[in-house]
């Protein structure tokens, strides 16, 4: 059924109709575009600082910002990717004719090409003096913005798009209007590029490893699943690009890094979307202490690159990005927060005695490791805003992780947190085929089949290891909420352009 058209919208479609009457295509195939409105700006700046200044001629396009008419003579302003330049146009120059087109049929959002010379005028503000125009695209429904509109000599004002469920829904509306989001996504791409200067100057080799898995590991999520149709077979969209990384290390690729898309059927929150971007890095024969003067070295290095500075501000906080970090071993933090030891409960039965004591209700079905990491979320997590790595993981919420010498129930494994949210996660890599194989099948014993710390039996990367895989470190990160951290935003929706969303049919 065709949606119903607003007053607004029927008016802008009566103005593509005379348009095309007088021979006008609102929509034309081709623009001539000579320049950004910054590089005719710069252009002209040169040519104004030079002894001899020579004229700048230029044609520009963008979306049509301000009119303002006064007369024989208009003011606008258009926007393109680069910034806003103003126009100027004059019926002496164009003719009162093809100004008062101008005036009439174009509104605020279309697309419009201006060719001219560029000058500044009295009040000091470059301007392009327009010798000749043409639409691009005409806007039929107009942009929201707090603007006055008359339409039939009605005067109709439409609400500014700050609804954050409307802008996540129609991001292209949210990015025309508000140039704050268009700035986030200028940070996310220099953060990204930041990152990846850092490793390839660290002689890392950038690689892609398969989205569609057979099996899906390398971390503690419920995947997403799907099916070949020609190959009869069910497959998995990736949780982690960790355990195909690490063959590559076996392969002899001894740094490899991979930024992409992961997908996790999981709840959705202020940090969790479904489908995320992560970083993911080995390096062979090094370990979590390495790994860790490598991360904040990076992230730091990423800050200064984007922001200029370390020191970034965050939910109210000002946090130094500085290294060194803060270390804290699990345990202690964990003393000091929650009030328990978690080595003096090493059972089930004793941890959640332990844990009824200090008031908390936990789940009497969960395995020890789930405890544990239960009252990191709880207690401790929230109390981490300065950068903190906090070290030292169970063994059995840590299945890739090699364990501390002498200390066969504790990993080699970290976690970053800043601004009380974990960053990053990163592991002394176990590299031992026998060892691994005999976690993922005490992780299938201890665990329920519909667990998401479950982790299923991996054959091709137990044959991969038994190859032989160097010792080493692993390191992994989401990009999205290090771009919540570098732009001071507090849910996952605002960094990422199109955040998935309930169907308006479920709410």
């Amino acid at each position: 059924m065709e949606r119903e058209r607003t007053a607004l919208e029927q008016a802008r479609l009566e103005k593509i109709q005379r348009l095309r009457e007088h021979g006008i295509e609102p929509y034309p195939t081709r623009s001539e575009v000579t320049h950004t409105t910054a590089e005719a700006r710069a252009l002209f700046e040169r040519e104004e600082a030079s002894a001899n200044p020579n004229p700048v001629a230029a044609t520009l396009a963008g979306r049509l910002r301000a009119v303002r008419p006064m007369g024989k003579i208009t003011f606008a302003h258009i926007e393109d990717g680069s910034g806003r330049i103003q126009l100027f146009f004059r019926a002496n120059e164009l003719g009162q004719e093809a100004l008062d087109g101008f005036n009439h049929e174009y509104d605020l959002g279309d697309f419009i090409q201006a060719s001219g010379t560029v000058f500044r005028t009295r009040t000091g503000e470059v301007t392009l003096q327009v010798q000749s125009f043409k639409m691009l695209a005409k806007a039929l429904t107009p942009l929201p913005a707090a603007k006055d509109e008359v339409v039939d000599g009605e005067v109709i004002r439409h609400a500014a798009l700050t609804d954050p469920e409307t802008r996540f829904r129609q991001r292209y509306a949210d990015l025309a209007v508000n140039p704050e989001v268009r700035e986030i996504f200028r940070v996310r791409a220099a953060t990204v590029a930041a990152l990846r200067r850092y490793l390839d100057a660290q002689g890392f080799l950038e690689v892609e490893t398969p989205i569609l898995q057979p099996i899906y590991g390398g971390a503690a999520a419920k995947p997403f699943v799907t099916h070949h149709n020609q190959l009869k077979q069910d497959l998995y969209l990736r949780i982690s690009f960790e355990l195909y990384l690490k063959r590559l290390l076996v392969g002899g690729l001894d740094r490899v890094y991979e930024i992409g898309r992961d997908f996790r059927n999981e709840g959705v929150s202020f940090k969790h979307n479904p489908e995320f971007t992560q970083l993911e890095f080995y390096m062979a024969y090094a370990n979590y202490l390495s790994i860790m003067q490598m991360t904040e070295e990076m992230i730091s290095f990423a800050s200064g690159q984007v922001l200029g500075t370390q020191k970034i501000q965050f939910n109210g906080h000002e946090i130094d990005l500085t290294p060194p970090w803060r270390r804290l071993s699990l345990r202690q933090g964990l003393i000091e927060t929650a009030g328990i030891d978690i080595d003096q409960f090493p059972e089930v039965e004793s941890l959640l005695a332990a844990m009824r004591a200090k008031g908390m209700n936990p789940n009497p079905h969960a395995a020890w490791g789930k405890l544990v990491d239960g009252m990191l979320g709880d207690f401790l997590e929230p109390t981490l805003i300065q950068p903190t790595f906090l070290y030292d993981y169970p063994r059995d919420i840590s299945p890739l992780a090699k364990s501390k010498p002498g200390d066969p129930q504790t990993v080699e494994r970290f976690e970053g947190f800043i601004g009380g949210m974990e960053l990053c996660n990163a592991f002394t890599e176990l590299n031992d085929p026998l060892d691994q194989e005999a976690r993922f099948l005490e992780m299938g014993r201890e665990y329920a089949a519909d667990d998401e710390e479950r982790h299923p039996m991996d054959e091709d990367y137990l044959r991969a290891m038994s190859y032989g895989m160097p010792p080493s470190g692993g390191f992994g990160m989401g990009i999205d909420r290090l771009v919540m951290l570098l732009t001071d935003h507090h849910s996952i929706r605002e960094v990422i352009l199109f955040p998935h969303l309930r169907s308006r049919e479920e709410e």
